[in-house]
C-alpha cells in the first residue's frame, strides 16, 4: 500500500482540509466526503475539526507505523488522522501547560466510541514509561472492554451502542507520563435490562456469560440457553451478531477485571448478580382475585441462591408493599397485596436496581485503580451515546438527544460564537457570519422559568402515587399548556414533538413518569439489604428513615445535574473536536446513502464552519506566549526580550519575512491567519533549537569518546608496559579495529562464516621456512584467527584470476603463547598447543595483543601467556617426510627505526634502533579545549597518526627481501588502508555513552523494525578527526508536503432491513433556521487462566543507566525476560513488569 507521502504520483480524492473547497455548500462538502469514502480515506479536516465516516469496516492504517509517522509531526504534515489530533492534543497540554480535552459528536452508529479507543490507544503508546506508568496506561486500555460488556448493546442503528455516556479524564505528571485517571458515567439505560425494540439486544454481557462461561461456572449460576430467558427476548431471537464473538469477548472482560484489580471473589460476585438479574426476569406471576401470586416457586430458587436472600421474603416483597399510614397523630404500617401489573413492575425495578448499583461498582474500580493524589493537567475524551431517532422513542431517547443538544451548544459556543466575538473584543476586522444557535432548544428542556419539559415532568412525578393510571396522559396534557406555542415543541397524539438540532423527534409519554421517577420502594432495598452476601449488602447502602418527607431525586433531574457539570468541565479546557457522520443504515462499507449524509452536514453546521475558519484565523495566543515559544528564532529576542512584546513579536515577523496579511495584533493576542505560517515559525524553531543540541551533542559524545579511547590506550599500554620498547607513533593512536573493512568485502565474509562477529582485522607478512614473506589478511573473531590469502585459478572460466582462500584457521583455544621482542620491532609469534606456529609482522600489534588476549579469556577463561625475549623460537609445518625442525629469531640493539632482516640457515637475525622507553604511557588528553585553540590546532593534532601508520606500511612493502612464493604474485594492493568500518560489538564498559535517536525512530524497534538504524559511536579513528567549528547553515524556503491519504480494503457485513423510522428525519424549525431449567448448584466458580508461556532470560553483565523513556534501567545481576534479538545490538524484553530496549552486549544469556 503506497502513501501519498511516499510518492507524488498517487491518486488524491477530494480535498483534506474542506477550507481549501473552491465552493462553500452542502452539495459540495457531501461530494466530497463521497470520494474520499469510496476511496478509504474515511478522515477528513476543516481546520482543527476533524470529520470522521464510519468505514464499517476494519482500516489498515492504525498501525504501529502511522503512530511513528503522526507522533510529533505538524498537523498539515500528513493526511487528517486521529492519531494527528491526539498528538496535537498531548503535544500542546505539554507545551502550554493547560487542559484539554476532545468531543466526540454524531448520532448513533457514527464511530463515536472506536474513535475514543483510538485516542486512548495513541496516547498510551507515546506517553512516558515506568511500572506505574504501565500499570496505568493497562487500566485505561482495559477499562474499555470492561465497561462496553456492561454499558454496550446492539441497537437498529448501531451493534455496539454505548448505552451510557463516559468522560474519561487521564491525569499526566509533569514529564508527560500517564499518573492517573477518573471516568465519570451517565446515564446508563437501564430500561434495557427488562426491554428492548424489536432487532436489538440486551446488553453484551448477558450474552457473553451464556455463551463464554466454563461448565462448572454455568453449573453454580444456572446458565441455560439464551431462549431460556425472558429479559433477552423482547427484541426477539437475535442473539447472534454479525462480527461479534460473544465467546471470547467474555474472556477480555475477565482479563479486564483482573487489570482492574478487582478480586476472584468479586468476579465471582459480579458474574453471580448478573445471572441474578436474568433469572429475576423469569419469575412469572397469575392473578389470584384481584392480587398477584409467583406462578411457580421452582422460580424463586435461583435469584434467591444467586443474591443470598431468602426466597419467602422475596416472593413477598415482589407481591406486597408496606405503606406508611398516619390517622390522628399516630403512625401505623400497612401491608398492601400488589396486582399482577403492580408486581412486574416491582420485579422489573429490582432488576434494573441492581445491574444499575451494579455498573456503579465497576465504574468506582476502574477509578481505584487508577487514582491519583499528584495535581496536573489532564486530557479528557468524551464518548457519549449518538442523537437516537427510534420507531418509539421514550425516556432514555429524550434524555440522549438532551445530552447531545448542550454538546452541540459548547460547539457553537466555542467555534462559531465566541471566536466571533474574540475577533471584535480584539479590535480584528471581521465580517460576522450567521449560525443557527441551538440554545433556545436547550432552554425548550431544562428552563425553569418559563417552566421547560423537565420542569413540567418533576411536577407531575411528585404528585404520582405507586403506579398510577392516566398519569402518562396528566403529563402530556399539562406539557401542551406549557410549551404549545413554542416554535419548537409541537403536540402529537401519543406524546409530544421537539425539533432538535438533528432533526424532529416523536417522544411517546407512555412510562415517561415511572422511568423519571426512578425509585427503587424500601421493601426492595431492604430485601437486598438482608443478603448473606456483604458484596451485595455494599450496592445498598441507603440509611431508610420512616417519614421521611424529603422528595427523591428524579433522573431527569440528575442528568440535568450532570450535564450542565460536564459542559462548565469541558468549558475549563481546550477543546478539539471529532465530528463523527453515518453514511449508512445498512452498515455495510461503501454504501452511501446520499440524504442521510447531507441532512447529518446539515445539523452538525459543517458549512457555517467552514466559513468561519475560511474567513477567520487559524492560529491565536497571548502575546507573552508567543514570545516565549517563538523568541530563540532571532538573536536579539533570545533568551530574553526586555521590551515592548508587541515590538518583540514584530521583529520576529520581520525577520522571518512574514507577510502583513497574514497575521493581525490584537489588544492581548495574535492572530495568525494560514497554518502554513505557523508551520514555518515551528520550522526555523526546530531549526535553531538542533543547532544548539547538536553543539551540545558533540561536545557530549566528544567528551565521553576521548574517556573511553584514553582508557582502551591505558589497557594496551599495560599488555607490554615495561616490557617492551614502544614505537613513537603507536602510543596516542586511536583503535578502529577492522584496517581492511571485511564487512564490505561480501568474499572475505562468506569464508570465515555469516555467523561470525569481527572483532579485529589487518593485513599482515607470514614468514615461512625460509623466511620468506608472504601478505595474508590477519582477520580475529571471538572464536578463531583466520590467515586468508590469495590462490591462482588454473582450471575453468575463471582460470588466471585469484580468489580469497583460508590459508590457516587458529582456534583460540588451541593458541597456548604469544611470544614478542623487547624492542619497538613488530614481529610476533603465536605458538600453538598441538600444531606448528605462525610468525607474523603486523603493524597495530598492541591493539591486536589487547583484543586476542580479551577474546582468550572470554573463550577459556584463562589468561593468554605473553613472552618477552630477545631471542625465540618457531616451529615449522611439515614437508614431506622428516619435516617440522624448529626455527630461530634473534633481535639485536641496530639503528633506526627500520627493521633489518639477515636470514642465515635456521636463524634470523633482526636489527633495529631503540624506540621508546618500556615504561612509557600515553598522554593523558585533555577533553576541555576552546574552539579557537581546537581550530588552530587542527593540522598538528591529525597528521601524526596517520602519517605514521602510512609510513610502517611502506617500510614493510619496500623492505628488500626475496621474492615470495606462489601467491605473492597476485594483483595486490597493499598500499593504504580502507575506511574504518564500526568497531566491534564487544562486552562494554560499565556507563558506556549510548546515543540515540527519537523516541519515534526507536518505536519502530519495538514492532521488529531494523535497529541498525540506531546511532553508533564513533569510530576510535572517527573520534581523533580534527574538531570543526559548527557553521549555522542558511535557513532555506520551506514549503510543506503535499496532502493525501492512504487506500484500504477490509470485507463488509451483512444489513438488516430499514424501517421507515430509520428514514433521515425531517429537519423541522431549527433545519429551516439553518437552510431445560436448570438444577442448583453450589460454590464460587473462578475462571481458568491460561498459563503464560516461558521467555529466554538474560543477567546483566553491567549496570546501565537508561537514556530514554522506552529503555530498561539495568543493575548488575538483573535477569530480564527478552522478547527479541536483535543483530544492531538493541534487544526487547521486561525487568520487573517494565516492557523496553535494552543493549545486548550488557547482557549474557542464561
Amino acid at each position: 500500500m503506497v502513501y501519498h507521502w511516499q510518492s507524488q504520483n498517487v491518486k488524491l480524492s477530494g480535498v483534506d482540509d474542506m477550507v481549501l473547497l473552491p465552493k462553500i455548500s452542502e452539495d459540495a462538502i457531501v461530494d466530497n466526503l463521497k470520494k474520499r469514502y469510496m476511496d478509504d480515506y474515511i478522515f477528513t479536516c476543516i481546520g482543527p475539526v476533524l470529520v470522521s465516516v464510519n468505514p464499517f469496516k476494519q482500516m489498515l492504517y492504525f498501525g504501529e507505523r502511522e503512530i511513528q509517522l503522526y507522533q510529533g509531526a505538524a498537523p498539515y504534515e500528513n493526511p487528517p488522522h486521529v492519531y494527528a489530533l491526539a498528538d496535537e492534543m498531548y503535544r500542546n497540554m505539554m507545551i502550554d501547560n493547560e487542559n484539554h480535552c476532545v468531543i466526540i459528536s454524531g448520532e448513533s452508529g457514527a464511530g463515536k466510541t472506536v474513535a475514543a479507543k483510538y485516542i486512548m490507544s495513541y496516547i498510551a503508546r507515546v506517553s512516558g514509561g515506568g511500572t506505574r506508568v504501565q500499570h496505568i496506561k493497562d487500566v485505561i486500555l482495559e477499562s474499555n472492554p470492561l465497561l462496553e460488556a456492561f454499558g454496550n448493546a446492539k441497537t437498529v442503528r448501531n451493534n455496539n451502542s454505548s448505552r451510557f455516556g463516559k468522560y474519561v479524564e487521564i491525569q499526566f505528571g509533569t514529564g508527560g507520563q500517564p499518573e492517573g485517571g477518573k471516568i465519570s458515567n451517565f446515564l446508563l439505560e437501564k430500561s434495557r435490562v427488562v426491554s428492548q425494540n424489536k432487532s436489538e439486544r440486551n446488553f453484551h454481557i448477558f450474552y457473553q456469560i451464556c455463551t463464554g462461561a466454563t461448565a462448572e461456572m454455568k453449573q453454580n449460576l444456572g446458565i441455560a440457553e439464551l431462549d431460556y430467558y425472558k429479559y433477552l427476548c423482547h427484541g426477539g431471537n437475535n442473539h447472534r451478531v454479525d462480527g461479534t464473538n460473544d465467546a471470547h469477548d467474555f474472556q477480555e472482560t475477565l482479563q479486564a477485571m483482573n487489570v482492574m484489580g478487582i478480586s476472584s471473589t468479586d468476579q465471582s460476585n459480579i458474574l453471580k448478580l448478573t445471572a441474578g438479574v436474568l433469572h429475576l426476569g423469569n419469575i412469572s406471576f397469575k392473578e389470584h382475585g384481584n392480587n398477584a401470586v409467583i406462578e411457580s416457586q421452582e422460580e424463586l430458587q435461583f435469584p434467591s441462591y444467586l443474591l443470598d436472600i431468602d426466597s419467602s421474603q422475596l416472593s413477598t416483597k415482589l407481591t406486597s408493599r408496606l405503606f406508611d399510614s398516619k390517622w390522628g397523630g399516630k403512625s401505623d404500617k400497612i401491608d398492601v397485596t400488589l396486582n399482577k401489573e403492580q408486581a412486574l413492575y416491582a420485579r422489573d425495578a429490582l432488576a434494573k436496581g441492581i445491574y444499575a448499583r451494579l455498573f456503579d461498582y465497576l465504574v468506582k474500580s476502574v477509578n481505584s485503580a487508577m487514582v491519583t493524589n499528584i495535581v496536573s493537567n489532564n486530557t479528557g475524551i468524551l464518548d457519549i451515546y449518538g442523537f437516537e431517532i427510534f420507531e418509539c422513542n421514550g425516556f432514555e431517547q429524550f434524555c440522549i438527544n438532551f445530552v447531545n443538544e448542550k454538546l452541540q451548544q459548547i460547539f457553537i459556543e466555542l467555534t462559531l460564537k465566541a471566536e466571533q466575538e474574540e475577533y471584535v473584543q480584539e479590535n480584528i476586522k471581521w465580517s460576522n457570519i450567521d449560525y443557527f444557535n441551538n440554545k433556545v432548544v436547550c432552554d425548550l428542556i431544562e428552563s425553569k422559568r418559563p417552566p421547560g419539559i423537565f420542569c413540567v415532568l418533576d411536577d407531575v412525578c411528585a404528585t404520582m402515587h405507586a403506579v398510577s393510571n392516566g398519569v402518562d396522559q396528566d403529563l402530556q396534557m399539562k406539557l401542551n399548556a406549557a410549551n404549545g406555542t413554542h416554535q419548537h415543541y409541537q403536540q402529537w397524539k401519543d406524546g409530544f414533538t421537539v425539533h432538535h438540532y438533528a432533526g424532529i423527534v416523536n417522544y411517546s409519554v407512555r412510562g415517561f413518569c415511572d422511568r423519571n421517577r426512578d425509585v427503587l420502594f424500601p421493601d426492595l432495598i431492604e430485601l437486598m439489604q438482608s443478603s448473606e452476601n456483604p458484596f451485595v449488602r455494599s450496592l445498598f447502602p441507603e440509611q431508610l428513615t420512616a417519614g421521611s418527607k424529603s422528595r427523591p431525586t428524579t433522573a431527569g433531574c440528575k442528568i440535568k445535574t450532570q450535564a450542565n457539570m460536564l459542559v462548565e468541565e469541558l468549558m475549563k479546557c481546550t477543546p478539539h473536536y471529532i465530528r463523527c457522520i453515518k453514511p449508512n443504515e445498512t452498515k455495510r462499507p461503501k454504501d452511501w446513502e446520499e440524504l442521510r449524509v447531507k441532512h447529518q452536514v446539515e445539523y452538525l453546521g459543517l458549512k457555517e464552519n467552514i466559513r468561519v475558519r475560511r474567513a477567520g484565523y487559524a492560529y491565536r495566543r497571548p502575546f507573552q506566549k508567543f514570545l516565549s515559544r517563538y523568541a530563540i528564532i532571532t538573536k536579539e529576542t533570545w533568551p530574553h526580550w526586555r521590551g515592548d512584546p508587541r515590538q518583540g513579536i514584530e521583529h520576529i515577523m520581520n525577520k522571518v519575512n512574514m507577510e502583513k496579511a497574514q497575521y493581525q495584533l490584537g489588544k492581548t493576542k495574535i492572530f495568525v491567519k494560514a497554518p502554513e505560517s505557523l508551520f514555518l515559525l515551528e520550522e526555523m524553531r526546530e531549526r535553531k533549537f538542533n543547532v544548539y543540541a547538536r553543539v551540545i551533542q558533540k561536545a557530549f559524545k566528544k567528551y565521553f569518546a576521548q574517556r573511553q579511547v584514553q582508557k582502551q590506550k591505558e589497557e594496551a599500554c599495560s599488555v607490554v608496559f615495561e616490557k617492551k620498547q614502544r614505537r613513537h607513533f603507536s602510543i596516542n593512536r586511536g583503535f578502529v579495529g577492522d584496517y581492511i573493512g571485511v564487512e564490505n568485502q561480501p568474499a572475505l565474509l562468506s569464508l570465515i562464516g555469516k555467523r561470525e562477529k569481527v572483532v579485529y582485522a589487518e593485513h599482515v607478512l607470514k614468514y615461512d621456512r625460509t623466511f620468506k614473506s608472504a601478505r595474508r589478511d590477519l582477520i580475529l573473531t571471538a572464536n578463531a584467527l583466520f590467515l586468508i590469502g590469495r590462490e591462482k585459478i588454473k582450471k575453468g572460466p575463471e582460470k588466471g584470476t585469484f580468489k580469497e582462500v583460508i590459508k590457516r584457521k587458529l582456534e583460540l583455544e588451541n593458541i597456548s603463547d604469544i611470544a614478542l621482542s623487547q624492542l619497538q620491532d613488530d614481529f610476533v609469534i603465536i605458538h600453538m598447543k598441538q600444531d606448528y606456529d605462525s610468525f607474523l609482522e603486523l603493524i597495530f600489534k598492541t591493539e591486536f595483543l589487547t583484543v586476542i588476549t580479551k577474546k582468550v579469556k572470554e573463550k577459556t577463561g584463562h589468561e593468554l601467556p605473553l613472552r618477552f625475549s630477545n631471542f625465540m623460537d618457531f616451529k615449522v609445518k611439515k614437508d614431506g617426510w622428516g619435516g617440522g625442525s624448529i626455527r630461530n629469531v634473534k633481535f639485536e640493539q641496530g639503528v633506526g627505526n627500520k627493521a633489518t632482516l639477515k636470514p642465515s640457515g635456521k636463524v634470523l637475525t633482526v636489527s633495529i634502533g631503540p624506540g621508546l622507553p618500556a615504561n612509557t604511557r600515553p598522554q593523558a588528553t585533555s577533553t576541555i579545549r576552546t574552539t579557537k585553540n581546537r581550530n588552530n590546532n587542527n593540522q598538528s593534532q591529525t597528521a601524526r597518526p596517520k602519517l605514521g601508520t602510512q609510513s610502517r606500511i611502506q617500510e614493510i612493502q619496500s623492505r628488500p627481501l626475496p621474492p615470495p612464493s606462489g601467491e605473492s604474485s597476485a594483483p595486490r594492493q597493499y598500499g593504504s588502508l580502507r575506511n574504518a568500518p564500526p568497531p566491534p560489538s564487544e562486552p562494554a564498559p560499565p556507563n558506556q555513552p549510548v546515543v540515540r535517536q527519537s523516541l519515534a525512530k526507536i518505536a519502530g524497534t519495538v514492532k521488529g523494525k531494523d535497529p541498525s538504524s540506531r546511532p553508533r559511536m564513533e569510530t576510535p579513528r572517527e573520534m581523533n578527526k580534527p574538531p570543526v567549528t559548527i557553521k549555522t547553515p542558511p535557513m532555506p524556503s520551506l514549503t510543506l508536503p503535499k496532502n493525501g491519504q492512504a487506500i484500504r480494503k477490509v470485507s463488509a457485513e451483512k444489513a438488516p432491513s430499514n424501517p421507515s423510522f430509520m428514514n433521515p428525519p425531517s429537519s423541522g424549525v431549527s433545519g429551516e433556521k439553518r437552510s431445560s431449567k436448570p438444577i442448583p448448584g453450589g460454590g464460587k466458580p473462578r475462571p481458568a487462566m491460561k498459563p503464560k508461556p516461558s521467555l529466554p532470560k538474560c543477567r546483566a553483565l553491567y549496570d546501565y543507566q537508561a537514556q530514554d523513556l522506552d529503555e530498561l534501567e539495568l543493575k548488575e545481576g538483573d535477569i530480564i525476560e527478552v522478547f527479541k534479538e536483535d543483530d544492531g545490538g538493541w534487544w526487547h524484553g521486561t525487568l520487573k513488569g517494565k516492557k523496553g530496549l535494552f543493549p545486548g552486549n550488557y547482557v549474557e544469556k542464561l
